[in-house]
């Protein structure tokens, strides 16, 4: 009976610890969409990412398209990001500050990867890996590739940024409770969707 009678408090407190540790950010964290994990997960090694890292490719879903011997070609280019998720919270304009840097997405700065040279609103990139981010705007985001490749995604180094370009908002077709990258296929390329919320912004990208 002392067993149980000491146990049961024990258990308690572990269960209020875990509670509160859920959903909030990681570490020190406080900047937009900071690694969420779930304590209570009972990994060992690494705790358990709630923002869980993605990859988009373009032609789309090349890597199971390539498996199935339905194409033989390189890809085109690739997204890697990780995804946060609403919780009930208000995201742009609260969550993401209005014209400060958004690292579209959470935990390490997401990369874009040309595998061949690309053109994006008249202007030319070259074939290779870069940062992405975003600054939204209430009726625009500014997105910006940047070198600082290998990077945490709170601290981007604005100095390494290669190029800029404004695209418009609009409204999403579903309210997306998890932030999505894809590519659609334009003539000539893709777009770039990018949506999280009720909000949606396309970036084309031509070849």
């Amino acid at each position: 009976m002392k067993l149980a009678y000491f146990g049961l408090p024990a258990l308690l407190i572990i269960v209020s610890c875990t509670s509160r540790n859920r959903g909030h950010p990681a570490g020190s964290e406080t900047g937009p969409a900071a690694s969420i994990v779930d304590t209570g997960a009972g990994n060992p090694y690494a705790p358990v990412d709630l923002s869980p890292m993605d990859m988009s490719y373009f032609p789309v879903n090349y890597s199971q398209r390539k498996m199935a011997h339905e194409i033989a070609t390189p890809p085109v280019m690739r997204v890697i990001y990780s995804r946060p998720h609403k919780q009930g919270r208000e995201i742009f304009g609260k969550l993401l500050k209005y014209g400060e840097p958004w690292r579209l997405g959470a935990n390490e700065a997401s990369e874009i990867e040309f595998f061949r040279n690309a053109s994006i609103q008249g202007r030319k990139v070259s074939a290779g890996k870069y940062v992405i981010y975003c600054i939204p705007y209430e009726n625009k985001w500014t997105i910006i590739l940047n070198n600082d490749i290998y990077t945490w995604g709170l601290k981007i180094d604005s100095t390494k940024d290669v190029m800029h370009f404004d695209v418009p908002l609009q409204k999403a077709p579903i309210d997306f409770e998890y932030f999505t990258m894809v590519f659609q296929t334009i003539t000539g390329g893709a777009d770039l969707v990018m949506a999280w919320s009720d909000t949606e912004a396309r970036l084309p990208i031509n070849f």
